[in-house]
Parts: structure tokens; C-alpha cells; sequence
């Protein structure tokens, strides 16, 4: 009984204790603990330059077919092969040509026995003009003379005329190549004996390689000639061009149009044929400068594309933005993003609206906070 008096006596004078007494025994609410630790920024303002992604095939800039213009004729030699690097007129290959040099040596028989008829007629046409002028030769007699010496002038050239022939058969017996590059393919046998328009090798002019991407037809009209292009071919070389020449025509088939780009420098381990992917630099998506966050800052969600920011008490906001192209590692915010904002440079997919972090300079990493 005396023990509850005291309880009773001890709750009555506490509950009659200043109000300075009462708040002094109230425990202090704890405030919120940072969930995380990170880097803020602010958007930046630049001009982006949009890249298109391409996918397409490494090829000749220009491949010449070099053939045999001799018929019939039989190879001796060979002196090139595949890959072999050439120079203008050097020679590829020799056919034989004994019997072609045998008819040059005929048909310049020819011409020296034409020619010889052709200077004793006309030393008799010089004679009739003299005697008809003195009365011994008729006019008759006069046209005869002087339409000897024409037809003998006549198979004068038309001798000469063969022995050129002769000679240019005998010239196509070496088997020239027409432009420097590098030999792509090899037909040519020794031994074997071909015909006019046999196809012997294959010659990549100029050793140029050029990459030709696919491009659809709704972007086909953005790709400008002259635009940069970065190249990474299978191989992992990187290679850098510009786009030469745009399609006039869309595949039917596949509804896209093809891009050809000039690769600049040694191809080194890019091949003909090769796949490679690349990136075609646009024109600037607009007049002005555009803001633009790290590509690190834009977190998907639902399909939506939302950022991070944190105001003066440390807080997260959630923001839903539209986005535009991405250039390197940062893409443009095209609305739903104040220009004075603090975004959150990374870890926003660990964040949710309203809560609190522990903001650290952009120099320091990011690290949660231990519970």
C-alpha cells in the first residue's frame, strides 16, 4: 500500500513539472539518415551533333578486270599473285608470241615491197607529166600514170597499216596492269592457252577501300556528302572517312539505301568483303546551343526517361524528361529539366522521390551509405 502512495505521488508531480521540464525529458526526433552518397552536376549547354549508327561491308573503291585482249595464245609467264602491290604498266603476265612476230616480220615484208613499187611509180608519173607537157604523151596516158602511183601509195598504206596491226598484237602478248593497286584475284595459269576476253586477274585500283553502309530511308536524307565518319571495322581497326555519295535509289527488297564512304589512310588489317560498323556525324540538331546531362544520369522507367536532382535540404526529386540524341557519354534533355538544377551524375536507378543523400564533390566517388 505505502508503495503505491509513493508511485501515485511521483506520477502527480510530474505531470505538474514546467513545460521547459516536459519538452527537456522529450527525446529529440532523429533526423533522416542518407540512403546514399553522390555526385551532382549541373546541365551543361553545347551543341550536339547527332551520329547515325550504320551497319555495312568494307569493298573496292574501284576493281579492274584485267584480260587477255590475244586469242588463242598460250601463257609463258606469270609474274604477279594475290595481294602483290603493282605500279601502272607493270607486267602481270606474258603469252606466247612467236607466231605473232613471225607475221609482223611478214607484213613489214610487205610494206618494204609496197613502198619500192610506190617510189618507181611515181618516179613514171614524174616522167609522163614531163612528156606530156611536151607533147609526147596524151592526156590518156598521163591519167594512167598518175593512177598507178595512186593505187601504189595506196597499198602502201595499207601495208603500213598491217605491220601496225601486227605490232599491236604482239604488244598484247604482255599482259600490262592498268593502274596501280593491289591484285584481288588471279586466273592465270602458266600453260594454259586463252581466249580474248578471258578475265586473268583482278585489280583493287589505287589500293583505295571504301565502306558502303546501309542506310533506311527515313534517314537517308539527313546523311550530307562530306560528313565525318567513324568506322570500327571486324577486324578492330578504326578507321575514319567521309561519305562521298549518297544512293539516288532505295533497295526495293530491303527498303534501304546505301552510303559510300571514303576510308582515308593504309587500310592495315581491313580486307574487302569485311563487315564493319560505323557512325555517320549529322548536322547539329538545332541553331542554338541544347542542354545536356551524363548518359549516366537518365534512368528508363515504365519507357519513361526521369533524372534525379537534389534541392538545398538534400532531398531527391524525381523529374520526367524527353531526350534527345547522345553524343559520346552525354545526351541532350529536350524538356522537363530547369537549367539551374543539381542533377545526380549516377546511382539514380537506387533512388526514389523524397529521399535524402549525402552530396559529395563530382571529383569524389559515389558510395552508399553504410546502415
Amino acid at each position: 500500500m505505502q508503495k503505491f502512495v509513493w508511485a501515485t505521488a511521483l506520477w502527480l508531480g510530474l505531470c505538474n513539472l514546467p513545460v521547459w521540464a516536459q519538452e527537456k525529458n522529450q527525446a529529440a526526433p532523429a533526423s533522416p539518415k542518407p540512403s546514399l552518397t553522390v555526385n551532382v552536376a549541373p546541365p551543361q549547354s553545347s551543341t550536339m551533333v547527332q551520329r547515325l549508327q550504320a551497319n555495312g561491308s568494307l569493298a573496292a573503291w574501284q576493281e579492274a578486270v584485267v584480260g587477255a585482249e590475244a586469242n588463242g595464245l598460250k601463257i609463258t609467264e606469270v609474274r604477279v599473285n594475290v595481294g602483290d602491290r603493282v605500279q601502272r604498266g607493270d607486267v602481270l603476265a606474258t603469252l606466247q608470241s612467236d607466231t605473232l612476230r613471225a607475221e609482223l616480220a611478214q607484213a613489214e615484208g610487205s610494206l618494204a615491197e609496197a613502198t619500192a613499187s610506190a617510189q618507181e611509180t611515181k618516179a613514171q608519173a614524174e616522167r609522163a607529166r614531163a612528156l606530156q607537157q611536151q607533147g609526147f604523151y596524151s592526156s590518156a596516158q598521163l591519167t594512167q600514170a598518175l593512177a598507178t602511183e595512186a593505187s601504189a601509195a595506196a597499198r602502201v598504206q595499207s601495208a603500213r597499216a598491217l605491220v601496225q596491226l601486227q605490232q599491236l598484237r604482239v604488244a598484247q602478248t604482255v599482259v600490262k596492269a592498268p593502274d596501280a593497286g593491289v591484285i584481288s584475284a588471279r586466273q592465270a595459269t602458266v600453260g594454259s592457252v586463252v581466249g580474248a576476253g578471258t578475265e586473268l586477274f583482278k585489280l583493287i585500283r589505287q589500293g583505295r577501300l571504301e565502306w558502303r553502309a546501309e542506310v533506311t530511308a527515313a534517314d537517308i536524307g539527313r546523311v550530307p556528302v562530306g560528313a565525318p565518319v567513324r568506322i570500327t571495322a571486324a577486324s578492330g581497326q578504326v578507321l575514319q572517312g567521309r561519305v562521298r555519295m549518297v544512293a539516288p535509289s532505295v533497295d526495293a527488297q530491303t527498303r534501304n539505301a546505301l552510303v559510300y564512304v571514303d576510308l582515308s589512310g593504309a587500310p592495315g588489317s581491313a580486307r574487302a568483303g569485311m563487315f564493319a560498323q560505323g557512325e555517320i556525324s549529322l548536322s547539329p540538331t538545332g541553331a542554338g546551343p541544347v542542354l545536356t546531362v551524363p548518359q549516366t544520369a537518365v534512368v528508363v522507367r515504365d519507357g519513361f526517361s526521369y533524372v534525379y536532382t537534389v534541392g538545398a535540404d538534400n532531398k531527391v526529386s524525381q523529374l520526367k524528361v524527353r531526350t534527345g540524341p547522345l553524343n559520346a557519354d552525354r545526351i541532350e534533355v529536350v524538356s522537363g529539366l530547369p537549367p539551374q538544377a543539381q542533377v545526380v551524375v549516377s546511382g539514380g536507378a537506387f533512388l526514389n522521390h523524397g529521399d535524402t543523400v549525402r552530396v559529395v564533390p563530382a571529383s569524389a566517388p559515389t558510395a552508399p551509405v553504410s546502415k
